[in-house]
């Protein structure tokens, strides 16, 4: 089976900072587009980041361009989510997702097909 166990999520002030994991499993990693979203109350979730395995390639909404950075460790099959500078506005409940076929720099909750079940992050002002 397809799985996906985000963690990492937690209480921080504004300013600081938090990594996300998110492990993979039942897919081939290499095969894959792993991407993170969020979605705050009353919202609709959003595309953050992805990353495309193949090539390590990442890409970003525009909030998080030069604050965010996204990696991945092959060998742990995880996906990371460096986050900086954080901002009351970035609390949400932060989900991974896959995607196996295409979705190459694709932030759009559409082109994914698995999801895991999110890691809340709360920025205090």
């Amino acid at each position: 089976d397809v799985q996906l166990q985000a963690s990492g999520g937690g209480l921080v002030q504004a300013g600081g900072s938090l990594r996300l994991s998110c492990v993979v499993s039942g897919f081939t990693f290499a095969d894959s587009n792993i991407g993170w979203f969020r979605q705050a109350p009353g919202k609709e979730r959003e595309g953050v980041s992805c990353i495309s395995s193949s090539d390590g390639s990442g890409f970003y909404a525009d909030s998080a361009k030069g604050r965010f950075g996204i990696s991945k460790d092959s060998a742990k099959n995880t996906v990371y989510l460096q986050m900086n500078s954080l901002k009351p506005e970035d609390t949400a409940v932060y989900y991974c997702a896959a995607t196996l076929y295409g979705g190459y720099g694709d932030l759009s909750i559409y082109a994914y097909d698995y999801w895991g079940q999110g890691t809340q992050v709360t920025v205090s002002s």
